[in-house]
């Protein structure tokens, strides 16, 4: 079966070969660097213990040094799966999600045909490189001189120019004898609707080259020189040559530099790709006109397993990165992501390096974010979490993104990292701000307290509330630790928990941060960051090693009502002290009736609430001999006793 042209080319960038070969070896990873594509393992096809067998990824190809078996990754899979050549092709190309083309007969023909194709382009980009040097091109001369360009960094990068005219190249070309289908088929040309003689594609640009992987001219890119032009930047035409959403520019050196250690670096525009280069960063390529597509994607991770997303700093930079971060999700696997460096506001890396040097483009590439923090901001950035109902979309959000990740550990990770910024920007949340105490209490939920400079951790240091509140506290967070399975309900009261105790505030920190972790996590988590006494000293404590639900640990029921009720307590308690405080805040100079009566009413019903909990609500009788009983116990024992007097009738 022949294969068509391209084909074979194009599977073999799609297919990663050290992934085909992982799964049959073993990779010793003190050898190997995985950065650079370059892998080791012991042979899979003779017995060995050392690890003798290489695999250049980038390359695409492996060799045993102990017994020189040697390929490619058809090669790999025709020989591990004892199957033939097209067999071998149709496994790579079903996982490389290729179709397996049709057989077909001309496959010679056309193979000819591309070659005559990449000629022609070859001829046109001598003839752009003249006219940039003639006396047409002298305009864009000297836009290229302005923009820091040298004349041999123009030959390196092969820049010419289309002049100002309607059969320039066409007239060229035709006049060597070049086929006006292999014009039209190289999208050099295009014919005219009205009748008149075809008419080049590419007028008054500056034009740069696009060649593939292997070098080969396959598509133009111009930019235009008059700024009324509507397309101020234009590519070829898809051809047989060229499809712009399998292709990147500057991908053959890219790939060089990269294998040489450099930065992969993606940029969005061919100067920038130019610009980066010239400042010394080899690794650097573009997509052509497009938001990245997936292919492009796979080419990048061939080159790079972490490339850098350098993209302008505008709104429309901003959107590309974010658009590719849906892209990338479903496709992430070990060691192989992305890495975003957004520039500064309204400019390209060309700008920033024409503007503040190498260096500064230097920073920002060292400085570039993982994937995740940029899609956690995608998520949160300007909008406004102060509801339940805002943080559950917020977390449902984040859900669906996290479940399009296909490999399970990398899933878990997300997750984790995504917990610990949602804690940290929920945390910030809650620090107080503005005045400190419960001033801001007026007709709404009271402002956090921070702790009082007097509390002291100790029972016995502090007296009356502090001492209730710190026992009220320790009695909460036992009862969480005991139960977690309670803890996600009581989240919202946990964390409005102001603990007077720093050691508290800790303690309950982590219980929330590790809330929908395993019990032993959270465990181990406060072992590590408060020590192993952290969880003894809590429970030793007598109030707390006698509270229902620490004797009972599991017991959902009883967790439930000891975390509602003290909860509850805590909460009221610290709600009267503050309007009793603010109260007081208000008494500057003289002191009216109204505020007098007010501070009377709020001691009256700090006292009543006192006196509401340690009292005694049973109702009582009081026997013949002067004996107090409850009545509840009253009516039990009499109704004990008329079941034992009852006689049934006839008996």
């Amino acid at each position: 079966m022949s294969l068509p042209p391209g084909f074979l080319e194009e599977l073999r960038e799609r297919a990663s070969l050290s992934q085909v070969v992982g799964r049959k070896v073993t990779w010793d990873m003190r050898k190997s660097n995985q950065g650079k594509g370059d892998m080791w393992a012991p042979c899979p096809f003779h017995q060995e213990k050392t690890a003798s067998f290489h695999v250049d990824d980038r390359k695409g190809f492996y060799y045993c040094f102990g017994c020189q078996a040697k390929g490619d990754a058809i090669s790999f899979v025709r020989e591990t799966e004892n199957v033939s050549f097209i067999e071998s092709v149709a496994i790579l190309a079903r996982e490389a999600g290729m179709t397996m083309p049709a057989q077909d007969p001309r496959a010679q023909e056309k193979s000819d045909r591309r070659t005559k194709l990449v000629e022609v382009m070859e001829q046109a980009v001598q003839y752009f490189r003249l006219q940039l040097n003639a006396g047409a091109g002298a305009g864009a001369r000297d836009y290229l001189t302005r923009r820091g360009l040298t004349g041999a960094a123009l030959d390196r990068w092969e820049i010419g120019f289309a002049p100002d005219g309607w059969q320039g190249l066409w007239n060229h070309l035709t006049g060597k004898g070049v086929e006006v289908d292999l014009i039209f088929g190289a999208g050099l040309a295009k014919p005219s609707s009205k009748g008149g003689k075809p008419y080049d594609t590419f007028r008054n640009r500056i034009m740069y080259p696009i060649r593939d992987g292997r070098g080969r001219a396959i598509a133009f890119g111009g930019r235009a020189m008059d700024p009324a032009d509507n397309a101020k930047y234009l590519n070829s035409p898809e051809t047989e040559l060229f499809d712009k959403g399998r292709c990147l520019y500057n991908q053959g050196p890219a790939r060089v530099a990269a294998g040489k250690g450099q930065q992969l670096v993606v940029a969005e525009g061919y100067m920038d790709v130019i610009a980066l280069s010239e400042a010394g960063f080899g690794a650097a390529v573009a997509p052509l006109g497009t938001a990245v597509t997936e292919s492009q994607l796979q080419m990048l991770w061939r080159i790079a397993p972490e490339p850098v997303i350098a993209l302008d700093g505008d709104a429309a930079g901003l959107r590309a990165a974010l658009r590719l971060i849906d892209l990338a999700l479903p496709l992430l696997e070990a060691g192989q992501s992305l890495r975003f460096a957004m520039m500064p506001e309204g400019k390209d890396p060309d700008d920033l390096i024409r503007a503040e040097g190498a260096g500064a483009v230097r920073a920002l590439v060292d400085a570039a974010v993982p994937m995740v923090q940029l899609l956690w901001q995608r998520e949160t950035d300007g909008k406004n979490f102060d509801s339940p109902e805002r943080k559950a979309a917020l977390d449902k959000t984040l859900r669906e993104k996290i479940r399009a990740i296909r490999d399970p550990s990398i899933r878990s990770h997300y997750g984790q990292e995504i917990k610990n910024l949602r804690w940290q920007l929920f945390q910030a949340r809650r620090t107080p701000k503005g005045k400190t105490g419960w001033s801001n209490w007026k007709g709404g939920k009271p402002a956090p307290q921070p702790p009082l400079a007097g509390t002291k951790s100790s029972l016995l240091g502090g007296g009356g509330a502090a001492v209730q509140e710190h026992l009220r506290e320790a009695i909460i967070l036992a009862s969480a630790l005991a139960t977690p399975q309670v803890i996600l309900e009581f989240e919202a009261g946990l964390e409005s928990m102001i603990c007077a105790d720093p050691a508290h505030a800790r303690l309950r920190d982590l219980i929330l941060r590790h809330a929908t972790d395993a019990p032993e996590a959270l465990t181990v988590a406060i072992s590590q960051q408060l020590g192993d006494a952290a969880l003894e000293n809590l429970t030793s404590l007598r109030h707390v090693a006698i509270n229902p639900c620490v004797r009972n640990p599991g017991n959902v029921e009883i967790a439930r009502m000891t975390l509602a009720e003290e909860l509850a307590k805590l909460e009221s308690r610290r709600g009267l002290n503050a309007e009793i405080a603010e109260a007081a805040e208000e008494l500057t100079g003289v002191t009216d009736e109204a505020m007098t009566w007010r501070l009377a009413q709020a001691t009256e019903a700090s006292n009543k609430a006192e006196r509401s909990e340690n009292e005694d609500k049973a109702e009582y009788d009081t026997g013949d001999n002067g004996a107090r009983m409850k009545r509840e116990e009253r009516s039990a024992l009499d109704a004990l006793l008329d079941q034992i007097n009852y006689v049934k009738p006839g008996r």
